[in-house]
């Protein structure tokens, strides 16, 4: 059965409650206050909180934001004696699944409650089957140079790191990629993928950052770039090397600063994005040819794609 916390500084709101509860079957734990709750929560997989907003040491608002820290998917209700409109409104803006006044009618606690319970549910499920349906290929075989890759990535992925992945045309840079998102903290995030050769040079910043609409003939409307879109996950940037330079003097800015602007804009958009790029070129040549930036090719890391992964037939 589900485990609930229920949170509140009165004894006898926690024992009513806790005894409504438990007559519908569920496992249930008490805090007295913030504090207790926010250790509670840090030791124990709980599928529901039931947090009054108003408590000494720490109120219900700063459990609920501390709390989704924590575990950002653990459904909130809040529950408090001097409920308003807009105590509600903040509540749910700060993630909370409901708010319910005191004292709660118990039909629509129960509801919601179950409400609360059900969503979680199908969140999770939805998690499952989307890392199955999008579950990436293994890299098979077992030689020395397979191992270092593998191991690489497993040092690698768990950072925030910038990579570099290099190696000839159908080397598996782009499953290397793949893996290190997966096993990433970012793996829930979106993995976006740009292949800068098939990009024409006129349209590759538009492509990385997006652009206003009218700062050109063709931009009819205002336009989402793939940073933007990789916020929170990875972008790859597959065969950097042809990247034009002035998509490169953009994309270093946003590697220094994280930072952003649209083509035909001029607000900085701040960006939280992994960035894990792919060549099959030699950078040094293309550096001494003045085809790639120097300092663009200064990253925290490389990773050098064996050009004999080993596949079964």
């Amino acid at each position: 059965m589900p485990h609930i916390l229920i949170v509140d500084d009165e004894k006898a709101i926690r024992k009513s409650l806790r005894d409504i509860l438990e007559y519908e079957k569920y496992t249930v734990d008490e805090a007295a206050d913030g504090t207790e709750a926010l250790k509670l929560i840090k030791n124990n997989a709980f599928d529901l909180v039931l947090c009054d907003v108003k408590m000494p040491k720490k109120d219900g608002m700063e459990v609920l934001e501390a709390a989704l820290e924590i575990n950002p998917d653990l459904p909130f209700v809040m529950i408090s004696g001097h409920g308003n409109v807009e105590t509600a409104v903040e509540a749910v803006k700060k993630g909370a699944f409901d708010f319910v006044s005191k004292p709660p009618d118990l039909n629509r606690l129960l509801i919601t409650l179950r409400n609360a319970l059900e969503k979680q549910t199908l969140v999770t499920q939805t998690k499952v089957l989307k890392r199955k349906v999008t579950k990436t290929r293994d890299i098979i075989g077992n030689s020395k140079a397979i191992r270092k890759i593998k191991d690489t990535i497993d040092k690698v992925a768990a950072t925030d790191a910038r990579v570099l992945i290099t190696g000839e045309n159908g080397t598996g840079k782009e499953l290397v990629a793949r893996w290190l998102h997966e096993k990433s903290n970012r793996a829930n995030g979106p993995l976006i993928e740009v292949n800068c050769a098939a990009i024409p040079s006129e349209l590759i910043e538009s492509e990385l950052f997006g652009h206003e609409k009218g700062a050109f003939t063709s931009a009819i409307n205002k336009r989402i770039g793939k940073f933007e879109q990789a916020e929170g996950g990875t972008l790859f940037l597959d065969e950097i090397g042809d990247m034009s330079h002035s998509a490169q003097a953009k994309v270093l800015r946003a590697l220094q600063e994280n930072k952003i602007t649209r083509v035909g804009g001029d607000k900085d958009i701040s960006e939280n994005v992994r960035v894990i790029a792919a060549t099959n070129k030699d950078l040094l040549k293309e550096i001494d040819k003045n085809n790639f930036r120097v300092d663009l090719s200064s990253v925290e890391c490389d990773i050098n794609s064996c050009a004999f992964i080993e596949r079964t037939h």
